[in-house]
C-alpha cells in the first residue's frame, strides 16, 4: 500500500479520489483550506473505523510553502486537485486565481521534488484549448486560453512539464472536461451547470442558460477522472505527459435539459441570458493518448452518470 496526498481533498473531485484510495487500502493525507471544499465530505469518505485511521487532514493553504512542505512529507504520490475553480470567478478576481492555481502549484512541485515524492498528477482543464473550433480537442493543439482561470491552469501545467524536463521529477497533467457527479456543490454562484440544473429542476425552479443552449460539452462523470488519476500514478509511459481525461463525447445544454426532464418526469422552464465572457462554445476531447499511455477507458457514460447524480441529490434532499 502507498501514501497519497490529495490536495483539495475536501472538494468534489478530491473527496471522490480520496474515498477510492481509502477503499483500496491506501493511506491518504488531505490538504485543504476549506475555501471551496466541504468538511462534510471528509466525514462521508470515512466509510469505517479502519479507513478513518488511514486518513489525515491538514487544514492549510497551497500558497503557504511551509504548510505544503509538511503535507508532502513521507508521501509517495501527490494527486493535485487543489485550485480556485470557475471561469467567471477568475474574470472577477484574476489575481487570486493566479496566486492559488499557479503559485500554489509551484510551491507543491518544489516541496514534492525535495521530499522525494515519486510522482505528481495535476488536475488541468479543457479550458486551456479556448474556443478553437476544431473538434475533438487533441493535446497537440496550440493552447488558446480565454480567461484568467484557463491561463492559470495552463501555466501550472507548464510548470509540471518543466519540473520533469529539468529535474526529472515525474509529473502527469490530466485535462478535465466538465466533470460532474455526487458531492458537487450546487449552491455557489460559481457552481457548474449540472448540479445547478438538477437542484433547480428538483425544486421546480427555472434554469438559466447563458446563450442559445446549443453550446456543447464533454460531460464527464467523476468516476472517470478518479480512474484516470489512479492510472496516471503508476503508468510507466505517462511521466511528463499531458492528456485529456473525459468520455470523448459531447452534449448540448439543451440535451442536458431534455435528459433531466426524462429522468425526473417533468418539464423544466428554461430562461436564456446573454453569453458569459470567457466561456467556450464547444468542447469535446480526443482520448486516444490516455488510452495509449494509461490504458484508460471511461467507466461511466453521460446518461448513466446523470442518473447516478440525480439519485444522489434526491437522497441528500430527503435527509
Amino acid at each position: 500500500m502507498s501514501n497519497y496526498l490529495v490536495t483539495g481533498g475536501a472538494g468534489f473531485i478530491g473527496s471522490n479520489i480520496a474515498e477510492e484510495l481509502l477503499r483500496r487500502g491506501h493511506t491518504v493525507r488531505i490538504l485543504d483550506n476549506f475555501s471551496t471544499g466541504q468538511r462534510r465530505n471528509i466525514k462521508l469518505i470515512q466509510a469505517d473505523e479502519q479507513s478513518a485511521k488511514r486518513l489525515e487532514v491538514i487544514e492549510g493553504d497551497l500558497r503557504s510553502y511551509h504548510i505544503v512542505q509538511e503535507a508532502v512529507e513521507g508521501v509517495d504520490y501527490v494527486l493535485h486537485q487543489g485550485a480556485l475553480p470557475s471561469v467567471p470567478r477568475s474574470v472577477k478576481d484574476p489575481l487570486t486565481s493566479n496566486e492559488v492555481n499557479v503559485v500554489g502549484t509551484l510551491n507543491l512541485l518544489q516541496a514534492a521534488r525535495k521530499a522525494g515524492v515519486k510522482r505528481l498528477v495535476y488536475a488541468s482543464s479543457s479550458s486551456v484549448y479556448g474556443d478553437n473550433p476544431t473538434l475533438p480537442k487533441v493535446e497537440t493543439m496550440a493552447p488558446a486560453p480565454l480567461s484568467p482561470y484557463a491561463i492559470s491552469k495552463l501555466a501550472a501545467e507548464q510548470y509540471c512539464r518543466v519540473f520533469y524536463q529539468l529535474y526529472g521529477f515525474e509529473t502527469v497533467a490530466l485535462r478535465y472536461f466538465n466533470v460532474f457527479g455526487p458531492r458537487q456543490d450546487p449552491t455557489s454562484f460559481y457552481s457548474a451547470v449540472i448540479p445547478k440544473f438538477i437542484m433547480a429542476a428538483l425544486n421546480d425552479r427555472e434554469v438559466t442558460i447563458y446563450g442559445d443552449g446549443l453550446q456543447s460539452r464533454d460531460f464527464t462523470f467523476v468516476a472517470n477522472v478518479v480512474h484516470a488519476n489512479l492510472l496516471a500514478c503508476d503508468s510507466p509511459n505517462a511521466a511528463g505527459q499531458v492528456m485529456n481525461a473525459s468520455c470523448g463525447e459531447r452534449y448540448t445544454l439543451l440535451d442536458l435539459v431534455a435528459e433531466l426532464e426524462n429522468l425526473l418526469g417533468k418539464s423544466i422552464t428554461v430562461r436564456h441570458a446573454a453569453p458569459r465572457p470567457g466561456d467556450v462554445k464547444h468542447s469535446q476531447a480526443d482520448i486516444s493518448r490516455a488510452r495509449a499511455l494509461l490504458g484508460y477507458e471511461p467507466l461511466v457514460g453521460f446518461r448513466e452518470g446523470l442518473e447516478k447524480t440525480v439519485g444522489w441529490y434526491k437522497t441528500q434532499m430527503a435527509k
